[in-house]
C-alpha cells in the first residue's frame, strides 16, 4: 500500500512516501526549487518520491494533506474580521490567496496526479505533527506534546498515544501561541521569522535574562500548562508584516533591530534574547510536567516548530519527570507530510504497528555516473577513491586544517545536515569556528557551530549521562559541553559552553562514521565540525552542481562528491 503525503502553503512545503507503513523517501521542495522555505505546492519533491520508489502517481492508493484547509481559512477570516478596520490589509490579502489556490487542495492534487478525488484525504496540522513524532518512535506508548506557531486553530496539543492508535484531548488555540510569542521576539531583534528563531536561540547565550519580569507581563500560565498571552502587546493576529505593538517596544525601552544592521547591534539586545528563551523553557516546562502528571507516562512524543529549540528540549528531557523522549527530526511543517500518512496507514486504516523509520536519509543521492557526467562536461579532473582511500585523505586534509565539502548519498529529511551534505572541518580551535563563519557561510559571527562525535564518545564529551535519548541522534538537544574538553573542542563550544551534538552510529552511515572514527585516531578527539553544506539564505545542496558551485562561491578548500576527491 503506497500513501503520499504532503504539506505545502504556510512554509516548507514537502513530500513524503511510505509503502506498508514504512518511508521510502521524503522531501522538500526547497531542495529542488532553491527557495529557501518554499510554501508552494511540492511538485517537484512528489515527483522525486514516485520517481524513487518506481511508480506511476495512479499506482498511489492514498493521498493525504496535513491540515485542514477549509478549518484554517475559517480561522483566518473570523480573527481578521473580528479585529476590522485595524486587519483590513490582512483580511484581503488573505482573500486574494486562499481563493486564488490555497482553498482548492483537493482539485490541485487531483489534477496535478490525475488521481480521483476519492482517494484523497485531509489530516489535522497538529495531528500530523504529533502522527510525525509517534509512529516514527519506538515507543508503544507515549505522552504526546504539539507545538507550534499556528496550525488551524490550535497552537499547542497534548494528548497520547497507544499502540497505533493517537489521541490530542488538549489543545490551547489562537492567538494564544508559543511558536508566536517567540516569533515575535524573532522580528523584533531584526531576524526573519520562520527562518530567524534558531538565531535568538544563539544570541541568548551572549546575554542574562534580564529582562524576565517583563517578558512574564506578555504571557500567564496556570498549573495544567495552558497558558494566554496578553494580546496588547501583539500584532500578529492583524498584521502579516509586524508582530509587535508599540506597547511592546516602550515594554523594553529599546527600538526594533533594523534587519540590515545584522550583528553590529547584537551585544545590547542579547540580554532580551536571554529573557525571551528563559521564558520559553519555563513555560514549556510547566506543560511538559503537566502532561506526564496527566498521563502517567515514561515517554514522550514532542513535534512542531517549537520542538527545534534545542536548549528547550534538552530542560525537558532533564526536569519534565520523562525517561524518554523522542522529536521526528523535520518537527517543523515539512514533516505534517510524513505524519499524515502514518496518521493514515495507522490511526485510521488501523493497520499494527510496525518500524516505519529507519534514518534521516531519504532525499535523493547522485548516482555516481552523474558525477562522472558533471566532472566531464565542467573538464574537471579527479579520480575514483576506494571507500579507505577517501577515508584516509579526508582525514589527512581535515587534521591539516581544511575545510570540506560533504556530499555523499541522500540527502537529510529536515532541517539538519547530518553527513550527507555537510561542510566538515576540525573542531579543535576557535579560529575555525570564525574562518568558517565568515569566510566560507557568509553568516553572523555570534552562531555556534555543530559537532558530530561517535555514539559511543559521547558521554565522554558532553555532560549527558549513559542513558542517551536519540534526540541527540539529530542535532535536536543543546547540552553542556564538560568543562576539560571545551578549549579542546573550541570551534564547536558555544560561549555558554553548550554544544548541539549529532551522535552517530556505525550501521546509520558507516562513511561518515568512519572518517569520525579516523579523525580521532589521528587526533586524539573522535569529533568533527559540522554544519550544511549551503551559503547564508540558500538551502542546502542537493545536486553535483549546487555543490560545486557553493564550494567555488566560498573559501571551501575540497569538495567530495560520492568518491571523487575535488581541490581548488
Amino acid at each position: 500500500m503506497y500513501i503520499l503525503g504532503i504539506s505545502c502553503y504556510y512554509h516548507d512545503g514537502a513530500a513524503a512516501l511510505i509503502k506498508d507503513g514504512q518511508i521510502l523517501a521524503a522531501a522538500e521542495e526547497e531542495r529542488f526549487s532553491r527557495i529557501k522555505h518554499d510554501s508552494s505546492f511540492p511538485k517537484q519533491a512528489i515527483a522525486f518520491c514516485l520517481n524513487f520508489a518506481e511508480i506511476a502517481a495512479q499506482d498511489l492508493d492514498y493521498v493525504i494533506f496535513y491540515e485542514k484547509p477549509f478549518t484554517k481559512f475559517e480561522r483566518i477570516t473570523l480573527s481578521a474580521l473580528a479585529t476590522v478596520p485595524v486587519a483590513r490589509g490582512l483580511f484581503t490579502d488573505a482573500y486574494k490567496t486562499w481563493l486564488k489556490n490555497k482553498l482548492w487542495v483537493k482539485a490541485t492534487i487531483a489534477s496535478t496526479l490525475k488521481i480521483p478525488a476519492k482517494k484523497i484525504f485531509f489530516g489535522g496540522h497538529h495531528l500530523s505533527h504529533a502522527a510525525s513524532s509517534y509512529y516514527t518512535s519506538d515507543f508503544k506508548s507515549a505522552a504526546i506534546l504539539t507545538c507550534d506557531g499556528v496550525g488551524e486553530w490550535t497552537t499547542t496539543a497534548l494528548g497520547k498515544g497507544q499502540g497505533n492508535k493517537l489521541v490530542l484531548n488538549r489543545e490551547i488555540k489562537f492567538p494564544h501561541s508559543l511558536g508566536l510569542f517567540y516569533s515575535t521576539f524573532t522580528q523584533y531583534l531584526g531576524f526573519e521569522i520562520n527562518e530567524g528563531e534558531y538565531k535568538v536561540m544563539g544570541l541568548a547565550p551572549y546575554g542574562q535574562p534580564k529582562y524576565v519580569a517583563e517578558v512574564e507581563k506578555l504571557i500567564r500560565q496556570a498549573e495544567d500548562g495552558s497558558f494566554r498571552l496578553n494580546i496588547d502587546y501583539f500584532n500578529f493576529h492583524v498584521s502579516e508584516k509586524k508582530s509587535f505593538t508599540d506597547k511592546f517596544v516602550k515594554l523594553f525601552k529599546l527600538p526594533p533591530v533594523n534587519p540590515k544592521d545584522g550583528d553590529q547591534v547584537f551585544i545590547k539586545y542579547a540580554d532580551i534574547a536571554a529573557s525571551a528563551q528563559k521564558v520559553l523553557e519555563e513555560k514549556l516546562l510547566v506543560i511538559a510536567k503537566a502532561l506526564q502528571q496527566e498521563t502517567g507516562e515514561e515517554n514522550l512524543c514532542y513535534g512542531g516548530g517549537v520542538a527545534l529549540n534545542g536548549v528547550a528540549n534538552w530542560r525537558i528531557f532533564k526536569e519534565a519527570g520523562f525517561k524518554n523522549i523522542f522529536i521526528h527530526p523535520a518537527a517543523g511543517d515539512s514533516g505534517g507530510a510524513v505524519g499524515a500518512a502514518l496518521y493514515l496507514y495507522y490511526h485510521i486504516l488501523g493497520k499494527p504497528r510496525k518500524k516505519s523509520f529507519q534514518d534521516v536519509f531519504l532525499g535523493q543521492q547522485n548516482s555516481e555516473s552523474s558525477v562522472k557526467q558533471f566532472l566531464r562536461v565542467n573538464n574537471l579532473t579527479a579520480k575514483r577513491l576506494s571507500d579507505q582511500d577517501l577515508n584516509n585523505q579526508v582525514t589527512e586534509l581535515l587534521a591539516a586544517g581544511k575545510v570540506i565539502g560533504w556530499v555523499k548519498g541522500r540527502f537529510e529529511w529536515g532541517p539538519r545536515a547530518l553527513g550527507a551534505r555537510s561542510i566538515l572541518a576540525d573542531p579543535r580551535s576557535k579560529k575555525m569556528r570564525d574562518l568558517v563563519n565568515k569566510k566560507i557561510k557568509f553568516r553572523e559571527a555570534f552562531r555556534p557551530f555543530a559537532p558530530v562525535s561517535l555514539y559511543e564518545k559521547g558521554s565522554q564529551y558532553f555532560e549527558i549521562g549513559s542513558a542517551i535519548p536519540p534526540i541527540l541522534e539529530y542535532m535536536l538537544a543543546v547540552v553542556p559541553v564538560k568543562k576539560s574538553w571545551q578549549a579542546k573542542l573550541g570551534a564547536v563550544t558555544h560561549v555558554d559552553g553548550t554544544a548541539r551534538p549529532q551522535l552517530i552510529k556505525k550501521p546509520i552511515n558507516p562513511a561518515y562514521y568512519n572518517l569520525v572514527k579516523s579523525f580521532g585516531e589521528q587526533t586524539g578527539i573522535s569529533t568533527l565540525l559540522n554544519t550544511s553544506f549551503n551559503l547564508k539564505g540558500e538551502p542546502i545542496v542537493n545536486t553535483n552542481e549546487e555543490a560545486y558551485n557553493t564550494f567555488m562561491n566560498s573559501e571551501l578548500d575540497v569538495l567530495i562528491l560520492e568518491n571523487y576527491l575535488i581541490k581548488k
